[in-house]
C-alpha cells in the first residue's frame, strides 16, 4: 500500500515478534503526522500507572540517605493491574488513605549476623492488604492485563525474579519502610512512565526528501537501504518525480514499555485518554452553540470554520472594528485611520496619506 495517498480512516497493523511482553512493533496506517506524534506524547506522559509516591521510613540504618532511598523506591515499577477502577488521590473524598486511591506496601530487611552483605530488592516489597492471598507473579508471559500480578506487586522481570535493587545491607543495619503508592501520570512525574522508549519512523526511502542524506562521492553506496521498513513502501524509480504536495500517511511505530502493563495495552490506554481529551474539546465547543443556528452560533456570527473571507458579517456588524468592510471592501472611499483620523489622501503620521503614497492601494 502507498503510504502518500488520500485517507479517510486510520489502521493499526502488528509487524513485531508475536510474543515479547515488554515490546510492540506495528504499523499507523491510513494516519497523518499530527495524530502519530499525539499518540506517542500521550503513551509516554498521559496513560495512568501506579508508583510508589510517599514513603514512611521507620528504620535506616544503612550508608544510603532516606532521600535517596524514597527516589529509588519510587522508580520500582509496580503492577498497575485495576488502575482504571483508582481514584485520583486528589479527588478522593477520604481524610488520608484507602483502598480506592492508593496502595501499602512494605519493606523489611536486616542483616543481623552476616559478613556479607544482604541485598535488598524490589521482591522483598510487597502489598500490606491481602499479601499473603495471592501467589508472587511478575507477568512476563503474560499477554493481558489479567496476567499482571495484584495490583501494586512489584514487577519482576529478570531470570532469578529479584527486581531492581534498593540498596545493601551490612552486619548490624536495618531497612524498615512503608510506602504509599497512588495513582498518577508521567506529565506529573516519570516514575508514573509505562514506556521507556517510542520510536516512530516513516517515509523509509526518502521519497518525501524531509532528510538531507549527507555523503562524500556516492549516496546510494554510503547510505544503506532501510531493510527494518522499506518493505512496506514501494521503491522510488529513478527519475521519479517529486511531489511537492505529498505527505506521509503511514508510520511504524516501535514500543517499549516497563511491565507495569502489557505493550498493547499502552496502545490502547492511550487511544482512549486521546479520545477523552478531545471529547472535553468538543464538549466545551458544544456548551457555548446554539442548536437553532445553521452554524450553531448565534447573533448572526459565523465561526470560523464558515467564516465567509470575501464580504462576510463579523462581530462588528458586517465591519470591521476599524468601520471598513471585513473583507473586499473599498478602503480608500472615505477610511479613516483608527488613531489619527485621516482620510484616504489627507494627511498621516508620515506627512503623507500614507508612508507610500497617496493612496491607501495603488
Amino acid at each position: 500500500m502507498d503510504g502518500y495517498g488520500a485517507y479517510d480512516g486510520i489502521d493499526v497493523e502488528d509487524t513485531g515478534p508475536k510474543t515479547n511482553p515488554t515490546t510492540i512493533k506495528f504499523n499507523l496506517t491510513n494516519s497523518n503526522l499530527a495524530f502519530a506524534n499525539s499518540i506517542r506524547r500521550v503513551m509516554l506522559a498521559e496513560v495512568p500507572t501506579i508508583a510508589i509516591d510517599l514513603v514512611e521510613i521507620e528504620s535506616n540504618t544503612s550508608v544510603l540517605a532516606d532521600e535517596f532511598l524514597a527516589h529509588r523506591l519510587g522508580l520500582v515499577p509496580l503492577s498497575t493491574k485495576g488502575v482504571d477502577d483508582m481514584v485520583d488521590a486528589r479527588d478522593c473524598t477520604c481524610d488520608d488513605i484507602c483502598d480506592n486511591c492508593s496502595v501499602v506496601l512494605r519493606l523489611s530487611a536486616v542483616n543481623r549476623s552476616s559478613d556479607e552483605h544482604l541485598k535488598v530488592f524490589a521482591r522483598d516489597l510487597f502489598v500490606e492488604a491481602g499479601a499473603q492471598t495471592f501467589a508472587r507473579a511478575n507477568g512476563v508471559n503474560g499477554s493481558s492485563v489479567d496476567d499482571l500480578p495484584p495490583r501494586g506487586s512489584p514487577i519482576l522481570l529478570d531470570e532469578k525474579q529479584q527486581g531492581p535493587l534498593i540498596c545493601q545491607l551490612r552486619r548490624g543495619q536495618e531497612l524498615k519502610v512503608r510506602c504509599i503508592a497512588k495513582k498518577g501520570i508521567a506529565k506529573e512525574h516519570a516514575k508514573w512512565a509505562p514506556t521507556a522508549a517510542i520510536a516512530f519512523e516513516y517515509d523509509p526511502w526518502n521519497k518525501l526528501r524531509h532528510t538531507t542524506l549527507w555523503y562524500e562521492t556516492d549516496v546510494k553506496a554510503e547510505w544503506p537501504e532501510p531493510v527494518k521498513n522499506g518493505q512496506w513502501e514501494e521503491r522510488p524509480t529513478e527519475g521519479e518525480p517529486f511531489d511537492y504536495q505529498a505527505e506521509p500517511h503511514t508510520f511504524y511505530i516501535d514500543l517499549e514499555g516497563t511491565g507495569v502493563m502489557p505493550p498493547d495495552q499502552i496502545l490502547h490506554s492511550g487511544v482512549r485518554v486521546l479520545q477523552s481529551k478531545l471529547a472535553g474539546i468538543i464538549r466545551e465547543l458544544d456548551a457555548d452553540a446554539d442548536p437553532g443556528q445553521a452554524n450553531g452560533f448565534a447573533d448572526g456570527n459565523f465561526s470560523p470554520m464558515d467564516a465567509q473571507m470575501n464580504g462576510g458579517q463579523t462581530g462588528y456588524g458586517n465591519q470591521s472594528a476599524y468601520g471598513g468592510t471585513a473583507y473586499g471592501g473599498q478602503p480608500d472611499a472615505g477610511y479613516q485611520t483608527p488613531g489619527y483620523g485621516g482620510a484616504a489622501g489627507a494627511t498621516s503620521v508620515y506627512g503623507q496619506a500614507t508612508p507610500y503614497g497617496q493612496r491607501a492601494f495603488q
